[in-house]
């Protein structure tokens, strides 16, 4: 080997690991970038039915789609708004009253005590309280800032897809433009088939979580089953967190009531598990689970919350990518690819 080739490669080993270290640290700025482009993929799903429906030209398509989703969100906050605003609210002082009734139970027993002691010595002050709640306050102005600038720029992207899938293309060698732009569309069209498939689980979720905490019998079932769907969307982690206010507010019922609704949220997850969940990927994507959990633990370790949140969909385009890209079009090898 020359010295210049040797040099060269030594160049390109050198740019990897710049644009690595560059990608790490403007992390937050690409997690916002592929949200808006999760944004792209519902208007763009959105718009697909107008288009072929009205035969208006694909520009129009997505801004009547635009319109279309804040009419059914304002349609909802109309129907629903005041409703859930007292379920919330009340949900809250039941929140209170959970913890308080835990507190109680757990003061019963030396293990109990022990706890109770390590939470109190673990809360802080109410001088630290205002100061994180004043910090709280800024990183939600901030997240709220994100999102809007996120949807302005789902929106760009709805428009004119192919501009920003050629865009990408052309930072590669002329040889792999076909296959890169290929490998986007599939991912894209990978990753409107998962949020089809995971909109109907969520849905299923929250439907079947309210029902079955109202009949037996737990308050604010409706907002605890829009809590539990919302959080469908984090593999995992989401299922368990939706679980712990429902289980304390069953507490200031009674402790029978705690055990009733604890089978409310194992059933459900059961049946999501063993049967929505199957019956959806069908007709949408599968991922391994394995891989998925995988995701969503790396990408919390990396990214934080927003990494968390954003994991699946993530696991989603990569696992397409990968199987494209590396595992078909390098290796040779004959796969399944999603979304083709």
């Amino acid at each position: 080997m020359s010295i210049a080739d040797f040099a060269r490669r030594c160049a390109v080993a050198l740019l990897f690991v710049v644009l690595a270290l560059l990608a790490y640290a403007l992390a937050q700025v690409l997690l916002l970038i592929f949200g808006a482009a999760l944004i792209a993929v519902v208007l763009r799903a959105l718009a697909a039915p107008i288009r072929r429906w009205t035969r208006v030209p694909d520009h129009t398509a997505v801004m009547l789609a635009v319109l279309v989703l804040l009419l059914l969100l304002a349609a909802a906050g109309a129907l629903f708004g005041a409703g859930m605003t007292q379920d919330f609210d009340a949900l809250q002082s039941q929140l209170a009253r959970g913890w308080a009734a835990l507190q109680a139970k757990l003061g019963g027993s030396v293990l109990g005590n022990n706890l109770l002691e390590w939470l109190r010595e673990a809360t802080p002050s109410s001088r630290d309280v205002a100061s994180r709640f004043g910090s709280f306050l800024g990183t939600l102005g901030s997240a709220l800032a994100n999102l809007i600038i996120a949807l302005f720029a789902g929106v760009y992207l709805a428009l004119s897809p192919s501009l920003y899938v050629e865009g990408i293309a052309m930072l590669f060698p002329r040889s792999h433009h076909d296959q890169l732009i290929a490998a986007m569309r599939n991912a894209g069209r990978a990753l409107n088939l998962w949020l089809i498939g995971q909109l109907v689980a969520m849905l299923l979720v929250g439907v079947l979580t309210a029902a079955g905490l109202w009949l037996v019998g737990v308050p604010s079932a409706l907002a605890l089953g829009l809590i539990a769907g919302i959080t469908e969307f984090i593999p995992f982690v989401g299922p368990v967190a939706a679980a712990i206010p429902g289980l304390l507010i069953a507490l200031t019922v009674s402790p029978e009531m705690m055990v009733y609704a604890l089978a409310v949220y194992v059933i459900v997850q059961q049946a999501e598990g063993n049967l929505i969940t199957p019956l959806i990927v069908r007709r949408t994507v599968s991922i391994p689970p394995a891989l998925t959990l995988l995701g969503v633990l790396a990408a919390g370790v990396l990214f934080g919350p927003l990494g968390v949140l954003l994991a699946a969909p993530l696991v989603v385009v990569a696992f397409v990518l990968v199987k494209r890209l590396y595992v078909r079009d390098t290796l040779g090898h004959t796969v399944d690819i999603p979304g083709e």
